[in-house]
């Protein structure tokens, strides 16, 4: 019978609302049982109406105990069978047919309100088994036959129990979705806007968690349009210097696709296994600001038709410490510190040497921050097989042969080893760029 009714409430003839009625069908027939007992209920009513002045005090009593445990009842049933369906529901079917929510503004959805679910689980879990017990007890006593009667007791007593387990699981009701909404919160505190809460319901909770998900959505969109405005706005930066420097041009895109193309290999690397997704995105995202301190050197020299001179060369080695105060400042209101770091360290330290002949802090070995590591050979490659006003672009074959001697010296050796295998991927990048940049 309910399969029957729940078949023909969802797949009835008016296919305009069958979404809105599908999410529905627990609180339809859980309402439905309550009306089969309805006409019961009035007969009673009405009989006791009509005999009531012939009823004597014991069958006027008699009379309103049974309607008001039938009344009780009817409430039980109700109540038993939205928590079974709608526990079956939100948390096997809903979940299937709809996996991100988004159902609260359906139109044609019978909202329950928390009001009206308390009040029915109270009855169904206190009132009802309370009064059943108290009214058996008091007949079994004054027909002392209470132990004859024993059996129907512990009836009642299972009814209490049943009371208790609807109570727990009325308490997760609310407190499993509460519990969502705070965990995704903390997390969005902590700037990850890419949360979303897996309540599927239709009641104030799927709500929440249907604005929640809206919310999220719409601050994770937004700040990837900021984060997007922000590298463009940085890559515009530093093609801005780039078109100051004595290079051709072209520079910041090439390193910057060099280093996306190392960090392709060093994800496969097994001794790099443990550096993060997070890390390798920021490396590239980071990439193209690593000379952006080049803007507080001087055209004279920064445009300088030929080798420095002593002089010339230390004022050149300041754009180094200068890029990492300018990369601090335009980052300081980012709330990324570990893109805010590695940004830092690429534009400080790139310049740094394994052996400690770099500038501008002259650090040796892994004091080194890894990311400048990575950045030192992308822009030495780079230099090497680009075309400078002072110098002819070297070959393919040269370049990586400068870059292996190296080794040890100039560069981290096992990370330069891992450049050494992109080998055919980095010559295929320049071939096909070549086509359209000029070195």
């Amino acid at each position: 019978m309910p399969i029957l009714l729940i078949c023909f409430y969802i797949f009835a003839p008016n296919e305009k609302n069958i979404k809105a009625r599908f999410i529905n069908y627990p609180i339809v027939l859980s309402f439905i049982v309550f009306l089969i007992q309805t006409p019961s209920l009035i007969l009673l009513a009405a009989n006791f109406i009509l005999k009531l002045k012939t009823l004597s005090l014991f069958e006027k009593g008699s009379y309103s105990i049974l309607f008001f445990y039938s009344f009780l009842e009817a409430i039980f049933n109700f109540s038993f069978f939205y928590f079974l369906l709608d526990s079956i529901h939100r948390k096997i079917i809903m979940p299937k047919y709809f996996p991100y929510g988004n159902i609260s503004n359906e139109k044609g959805l019978f909202k329950v309100s928390l009001q009206f679910l308390f009040r029915i689980f109270y009855v169904s879990v206190f009132i009802l088994p309370i009064f059943l017990l108290i009214v058996t007890c008091l007949v079994s006593i004054e027909a002392e036959t209470f132990k004859q009667n024993a059996f129907f007791h512990l009836i009642f007593i299972c009814f209490i129990c049943f009371g208790i387990i609807i109570r727990k699981n009325f308490i997760s009701y609310f407190s499993v979705p509460l519990e969502k909404l705070k965990e995704g919160t903390c997390k969005v505190a902590n700037g990850d806007y890419s949360q979303h809460i897996d309540v599927v319901s239709a009641d104030i909770f799927g709500e929440l968690a249907d604005a929640f998900n809206n919310m999220t959505d719409a601050l994770d969109l937004k700040t990837k349009r900021l984060i997007t405005v922000q590298n463009s706005v940085v890559t515009g930066m530093a093609s801005m210097i780039e078109s100051r420097d004595n290079s051709t041009g072209g520079h910041v895109k090439r390193t910057s696709d060099c280093v996306l193309v190392f960090i392709e290999e060093l994800r496969k690397n097994p001794d790099y296994a443990y550096l993060s997704d997070e890390f390798y995105n920021n490396v590239i995202k980071a990439a193209p600001m690593h000379d952006l301190g080049k803007i507080a050197v001087l055209d004279v020299i920064l445009r300088k038709p030929g080798k420095f001179t002593d002089e010339e060369y230390e004022i050149m080695k300041v754009h180094s410490a200068e890029g990492a105060r300018i990369v601090e400042n335009v980052l300081s209101e980012v709330d990324d510190l570990m893109f805010k770091k590695i940004a830092i360290n690429i534009a400080h330290y790139h310049h740094e040497k394994w052996n400690g002949t770099g500038y501008p802090e002259k650090i040796a070995g892994e004091d080194i921050p890894l990311e400048a590591r990575i950045m030192a050979l992308t822009d030495v490659f780079d230099a090497l097989v680009s075309e400078r006003c002072y110098k002819e672009r070297f070959s393919f074959d040269l370049a990586f042969n400068i870059i292996e001697e190296s080794l040890g010296t100039h560069f981290d050796p096992k990370l330069g080893k891992s450049f050494l295998l992109c080998r055919k991927k980095l010559i295929k990048l320049y071939e096909t760029a070549n086509a359209t940049i000029t070195f």
